[in-house]
């Protein structure tokens, strides 16, 4: 982001889209030990490539600073924040990873999603490895769900 106004009207853009459909969730990844902001987390309505359709369909997704990489950040905010969406009653959500970015295809792995393969991703430019998970298998298999 360009500046400080710039990351205030992307947080409070953030916030309106939350208040609008309490699915579309997106939350900052911070380190416990440090208080270091380490990247952000979220589950996101998904959009026709092109055209801005919602199509009914959400994905959760992280970015993280390459500081952060490796330390199970992503999974863990990424697994807190299905368990979050699942409990609020959303059937189904889908992952997109671009070819290439192995590091997430391990997080949705670790997460426990169901790998769907790979193809045109439906949403962004591109090919991706596309993963999903229903509300079911998510509480049926994920650890904090089940409380282990």
């Amino acid at each position: 982001m360009a500046d400080l106004d710039a990351a205030r009207e992307w947080i409070d853009s953030k916030r309106r889209r939350e208040a609008a459909d309490p699915f579309d969730l997106a939350r900052a990844v911070v380190v416990r030990a440090t208080g270091v902001v380490a990247g952000t987390v979220s589950v996101s309505r998904c959009h026709r490539r092109g055209t801005g359709e919602f199509v009914g369909e959400y994905e959760v997704g992280w970015t993280l600073h390459p500081d952060s990489h490796g330390h199970g950040y992503a999974t863990e905010a990424a697994r807190a924040l299905l368990d979050q969406v699942v409990e609020q009653g959303l059937p189904e959500v889908w992952c997109g990873v671009f070819v290439g970015n192995d590091a997430s295809c391990r997080v949705a792995e670790r997460l426990g999603l169901t790998y769907v393969g790979v193809g045109p991703d439906p949403w962004w430019d591109g090919d991706s490895h596309l993963y999903r998970v229903s509300a079911g298998d998510w509480s049926a298999s994920s650890p904090s769900a089940s409380g282990s």
